[in-house]
């Protein structure tokens, strides 16, 4: 589905990617590991076209290189950044509507799906989504990118600074996405989740992927989580 040969990416002479590779199959939750600062939330950006990406991204076989974010999000691929890029202005509702590619036009998901699986938000659907809590609007935000109707969705950082019960609701919601058959790649700092719910995983220290393998692997390689990835 997603394949990524020798991404690299720069923030002007900064060279943060370093040859970047990785891929992702059709229904896989594929979690991209490390510390803060190695590169993960660059390699999400460089994919959107958000980062000029300098290599090879392709999505089902077609390049995204030099697309736009916006043609890259009508190829099939949602994202949902770190900081959460909600319209504080508008209602709950309404943001969720802006998700949709065309008026009126349902995929997978639907309002009531997403106010069934987030019920905070169902309660406050007519409310103004600038007076929502941090954790409220990063639910918001992951739902808004699944009106889209993504094939892929890529998540950067969703637990990050949340309450334990709402840390428990994403990961419930990442395993409702990827049952209805909808690919994942997931930036995550907690390691408990991303074994739990992953297929497989990849860790990146300065700017190279230096791990692949599934969620068993990882547990049982000590020296890699003791070099990259534990604090």
């Amino acid at each position: 589905m997603l394949e990524v040969h020798g991404l690299h990416a720069y923030y002007g002479k900064s060279h943060i990617l370093q040859g970047v590779d990785l891929a992702i199959g059709d229904g896989e939750i594929v979690s991209l590991l490390g510390r803060n600062g190695v590169g993960r939330s660059t390699t999400c950006k460089a994919i959107m076209g958000l980062v000029a990406p300098h290599g090879e991204v392709s999505f089902r076989g077609h390049s995204l290189v030099g697309q736009r974010p916006d043609e890259i999000a009508h190829a099939g691929i949602g994202y949902v950044p770190e900081d959460r890029q909600i319209f504080p202005t508008l209602t709950v509702h309404q943001n969720l509507e802006l998700g949709l590619k065309r008026s009126g036009a349902f995929g997978r998901w639907n309002f009531e799906d997403m106010y069934a699986l987030f019920p905070n938000l169902g309660e406050r659907r007519a409310a103004l989504a600038g007076v929502l809590s941090g954790g409220e609007q990063q639910m918001l935000t992951m739902c808004r990118t699944l009106m889209g109707d993504p094939e892929l969705v890529i998540i950067d950082e969703p637990t990050e600074g949340l309450a334990p019960k709402l840390v428990e609701q994403v990961a419930r919601l990442l395993d409702e996405i990827a049952g209805r058959g909808v690919s994942i790649l997931l930036v995550e700092q907690k390691l408990t989740i991303a074994l739990r719910i992953s297929k497989r995983l990849y860790v990146m220290g300065h700017g190279r992927i230096v791990f692949e393998g599934d969620p068993a692997s990882l547990a049982a390689n000590a020296a890699v989580r003791k070099e990259w990835l534990e604090v």
